[in-house]
């Protein structure tokens, strides 16, 4: 049941420059999931900025897909998003995409400011979007809180960005993290341990839940008795649908039959769809791949529920959802032992992990999963115990903290000014 947020409650502005909209509707479904939880029973809004340069439409004839924008405000599950433009070079100067995002959405930030809708700045992403969060919670007197999701992993070995990193989550009123992993990034740029909290996703049980086998299969017309294996996220080399793929010879031979479901589609992060059809037609493996492109998220049990094993050898996470879901759905794992994928994937009972770019050691797992009776109800446990209730309260505890100045180093409000529309 939904709860009616107070209106002493601390109005929270989630700020994340990867957020669905019309035109991206699959784009930071994570962020989403989390945060209009959270608005249950706090007021919310999110401000997403959105990149823009003056001739990114001449682009966009040669790379259709290169950032196709959004429009100027939604209203989605009953509230406001805006997506303001900010000025960012595409490769060039992205140590500056910090400040630039803070100026481009400075003014609708201070508009929701003059109308009280604005007490605390919740940012996801350290880099660039922690890093303006944390210059706009210092303009507009509020605290500002930063999510790491993964990419900071890279960004804090990337000497241009690095400082603009640091300098987000030394300015932060509260860090939390997704995965161990990346508290320990924090750790690492000099963050102090009682400023970082790890707040993992969890798992909508709603929605994910096993479905018979014979019922999922039937729907997606696959045999009934072959070995099916699935991947779901987006159509990027980072999450290693081709790393699969070039094992099914090899796994083809040992298990006749044995079919491989991709579903996803093309993201903000990018868009591998042709060269996977062009290495699964090389391979000559036309009836062994199945594209089911993207799927909405109560959609997605009739694969997991259809398939024996779930397979994500991707180079970085920060704390994959996908995994729970698939375990919700009673579904073991396969993952590489990047991010948080050991974290999710705690027991034997649940899966096995693997170490990256190592296509034998994956084989090897695939090949021994296949293999093993495993208990679909200790997979289910192990979902039932990560559901989003549990995150969700931890988070609204410590928003309240901040609005109070119990938590973190909440920046001292500056006077309010007149309300006006927001």
């Amino acid at each position: 049941m939904t709860e009616t947020p107070s209106p002493s409650e601390p109005h929270i502005v989630v700020f994340s420059s990867l957020f669905p909209s019309a035109l991206q509707p699959g784009a930071g479904l994570f962020v989403r999931e989390r945060m209009f939880r959270v608005g249950a029973q706090l007021p919310l809004a999110v401000v997403a900025p959105t990149p823009w340069f003056p001739l990114q439409g001449l682009l966009r004839r040669w790379r259709p897909g290169f950032r196709p924008g959004a429009p100027r405000h939604e209203v989605q599950g009953g509230h406001d998003v805006w997506f303001p433009r900010f000025l960012s070079l595409p490769g060039v100067l992205k140590q500056a995409d910090g400040w630039l995002m803070a100026l481009g959405a400075l003014p609708r930030l201070w508009r929701l400011k003059r109308a009280g809708r604005l007490d605390l700045i919740d940012a996801h992403f350290g880099f660039p979007d922690g890093r303006a969060a944390t210059l706009l919670g210092r303009w507009l007197g509020v605290p500002s809180t930063i999510t790491m999701r993964g990419t900071e992993v890279r960004h804090a070995r990337d000497p241009a960005l690095v400082g603009g990193l640091r300098a987000a989550l030394q300015g932060a009123s509260r860090v939390f993290a997704v995965s161990d992993s990346l508290r320990r990034v924090a750790l690492g740029l000099g963050i102090a341990p009682d400023r970082v909290r790890v707040v993992g996703n969890g798992v909508d049980l709603a929605r994910f839940q096993p479905m018979p086998r014979a019922e999922a299969r039937r729907q997606l017309q696959l045999p009934a008795d072959a070995k099916v294996l699935v991947t779901v996220g987006a159509l990027v080399e980072r999450k290693g649908f081709h790393r699969v793929i070039e094992l099914l010879p090899a796994l083809r031979a040992a298990h006749p039959g044995l079919t491989y479901l991709v579903v996803g589609g093309a993201s903000p992060e990018g868009d591998i769809s042709a060269q996977l059809r062009q290495q699964v037609q090389t391979l000559g493996l036309t009836e062994a791949v199945r594209f089911l492109g993207p799927l909405a998220p109560e959609a997605l049990r009739v694969p997991l529920s259809a398939a024996d094993l779930f397979v994500l050898p991707t180079r970085n996470e920060g704390w994959a959802n996908v995994l729970l879901e698939a375990m919700a759905c009673g579904l073991p794992v396969v993952a590489s032992d990047v991010g948080g994928n050991a974290e999710v994937v705690s027991l034997p009972a649940l899966g096995i992990v693997v170490p990256f770019g190592d296509p034998a050691a994956l084989l090897a797992a695939v090949e021994a999963a296949l293999h093993k009776v495993w208990d679909p109800e200790a997979l289910v446990a192990h979902a039932r115990a990560n559901t989003w209730e549990q995150r969700v309260q931890i988070l609204v505890g410590e928003f309240r903290a901040l609005r109070t100045g119990k938590a973190g180093t909440a920046a001292k409000p500056l006077a309010e000014g007149r309300h006006d529309h927001a």
